[in-house]
């Protein structure tokens, strides 16, 4: 319009109209790239919640690496730009399917320390939910090593150098960092000589868009570099690390990290409705679950049964009897979970289960069998990664809670994971609170249970998804509607990640909605009339400014002009994050 009122108001020769066009034109397209979080690629995509270790991570498989070699790349870059998410202090979990046909599963999660027992904290909640006990023993450095060992290409300092340049040269606060600062703000400035020397000034935290550099991160990132794990496990890294938690009051010991062992296992594999899931196993919760609810919904006839506000009264009660069943779940080198894991992939289980759904009405907790345990791990982030070959990593990486322990360590520069916090510890039962859960209480070297569902989708042998999602109980129904939305309701990738959400954890028993304007501006929010048609069947409906962040890439076979697939990359806006492809 515009342009049009300059046309007709004014004359210009057809050259100054060009100008100007052209002029329109790159504003549009400026304006365009900054909210590009959906994109097509012909060769290959990576989608992650940043959009700078999205970049990063293409440029690895521009200069010959595959999916892993771009994996351990874009981890170290996270931990770098949302230390307040994940980092070399936290763990993973990542799924992973190489186009030779070979399926894995790399367990480096957290572990508890040796000096750790069930009644450590004595009740106290708060000191298993940060500070210097709530930390475990990292698995990042080994686990992103390990997985490069046995799959990558490059060498290793060439994938962790960008990180060290980030840490070194310095990164923005970004606008979601900085929410996380201000929701963590007096433990940051509490943390003197840590966190407040990273991200405060003056006993004011840093704005969006300040400068933020870590050197002794880049420094322990350029060991790490050169002499790999050993130096963080059995080396300087390590014993640095160590006395600053020690320090602290924390009971991290260098026998912990000598100790440290990565878990690679075959992932879970599952067919629903002619695709295969791959999945992680125990001590995740998410891959159990996700299959649970999708085994029970798709027995409604796809799409129309899991379409519309039944559908969401569905997925809620297919969600509710999934939480209830997983706290039956823990580490399995610590508790037999055979039998629960196996109920939970089981069709005929999922059958039995949905005999118990009405579509009348909902139940309280009792109805769905009264078994729970929180699990904290929202300071998390998840990416995806889809290489020319059609390698496929799908990985979720964690400190847990925001800048998890609320501390730094000063001589490393890592924030500290508050890991801990998701074992169950045994409490006296309390009206209205959820029991402990025996299965996932503390025990010395043992994996706390976790949400985090990394997911790789296959059909006909072939890869069609890699997908996952950040944010503690809001993983397994995020990551779930994700792919209801692409895979069962046949929407556009883009529209499967930006489609409102809803979130129930069993206890408490109520319907968390998104109803939120992010920090991105953009506005999430369940309909009304949906609201209202779940009210009316009994649920407890309450808005929520939160909600899971997930990331996907679908591979569309025939999608490019010579028939090849292509890819398209999505990175939740929920976060801000951007999607990299070429």
């Amino acid at each position: 319009i515009f342009i049009q009122y300059l046309a007709s108001e004014i004359q210009m020769n057809s050259r100054t109209v060009t100008i100007v066009l052209l002029l329109f034109a790159f504003l549009q397209n400026v304006a365009a790239k900054k909210r590009q979080h959906s994109i097509v690629a012909s060769n290959a995509a990576v989608a992650t919640d940043h959009g700078q270790c999205s970049k990063i991570g293409m440029n690895v498989l521009r200069q010959g690496g595959n999916a892993m070699d771009a994996s351990v790349a874009v981890a170290l870059c996270l931990g770098v730009v949302n230390p307040g998410s994940s980092g070399l202090g936290g763990g993973s979990f990542a799924v992973v399917k190489m186009a030779s046909g070979e399926e894995t599963a790399y367990d480096f999660r957290e572990v508890a320390p040796l000096r750790a027992t069930e009644d450590m904290y004595g009740g106290n909640l708060e000191l298993k939910k940060k500070g210097p006990l709530s930390v475990g023993v990292p698995g990042e450095v080994a686990g992103l090593f390990t997985a490069w060992k046995q799959l990558g290409k490059l060498p290793w300092k060439q994938l962790v150098y960008p990180a060290e340049k980030l840490a070194a040269e310095g990164y923005m606060i970004s606008k979601y960092l900085y929410m996380q600062m201000n929701a963590t703000r007096d433990d940051i400035l509490a943390d003197k000589g840590g966190l407040s020397e990273l991200f405060a000034s003056n006993g004011e935290l840093k704005k969006p868009g300040t400068i933020v550099r870590n050197p002794k991160l880049a420094f322990t990132l350029k060991q790490i570099a050169e002499h790999g794990p050993k130096v963080f496990y059995n080396g300087t890294v390590g014993v640095n690390l160590v006395n600053d938690i020690q320090k602290l009051g924390g009971i991290v010991t260098l026998k912990d990290l000598n100790s440290y062992k990565v878990k690679v296992k075959k992932p879970l594999s599952n067919d629903i409705l002619g695709y295969r899931l791959l999945g992680m196993p125990p001590p995740s919760s998410g891959g159990p679950s996700m299959v649970l609810i999708l085994n029970i919904l798709s027995q409604y006839g796809i799409p129309k049964g899991v379409a519309g506000p039944l559908g969401v009264h569905r997925l809620v009660e297919a969600l509710k009897h999934a939480f209830a069943v997983r706290m039956n779940l823990g580490d399995p080198d610590f508790v037999d979970v055979t039998k629960v894991v196996s109920d939970m992939l089981s069709p005929k289980f999922a059958q039995e289960l949905k005999k118990k759904i009405n579509d009348d009405k909902t139940f309280d907790p009792k109805y769905y069998g009264r078994k729970w345990n929180e699990i904290h791990d929202h300071g998390t982030s998840h990416f995806s990664i889809i290489d020319k070959e059609r390698n496929v990593v799908a990985m979720t990486t964690t400190v847990n809670g925001y800048f998890g322990a609320t501390k730094l360590s000063p001589s490393t520069g890592i924030v500290l994971n508050n890991q801990m916090d998701d074992f169950s510890i045994p409490m006296k039962p309390q009206p209205d609170v959820p029991p402990p859960a025996p299965a996932n209480f503390i025990r010395p070297g043992k994996r706390p249970l976790s949400s985090m569902s990394p997911t790789i989708v296959l059909k006909d042998g072939k890869v069609k998804a890699a997908v996952g999602a950040s944010g503690g109980l809001y993983i397994i129904p995020g990551a779930t509607q994700v792919f209801l939305n692409h895979f069962f309701l046949n929407m556009d990738p883009l529209s499967s990640v930006m489609a409102p959400r809803i979130f129930h954890q069993l206890i408490p028993n109520r319907i968390s909605y998104e109803d939120w304007k992010t920090v991105y501006d953009d506005h999430f929010e369940l309909p009304k009339e949906t609201r209202d048609v779940l009210e009316k069947k009994g649920h407890v409906l309450t808005p929520i400014a939160d909600g899971a962040i997930s990331q996907l890439i679908v591979v569309e076979s025939g999608g490019n002009s010579n028939g090849t697939s292509r890819l398209v990359a999505v990175s939740d806006p929920r976060k801000g994050g951007f999607p990299s492809g070429y």
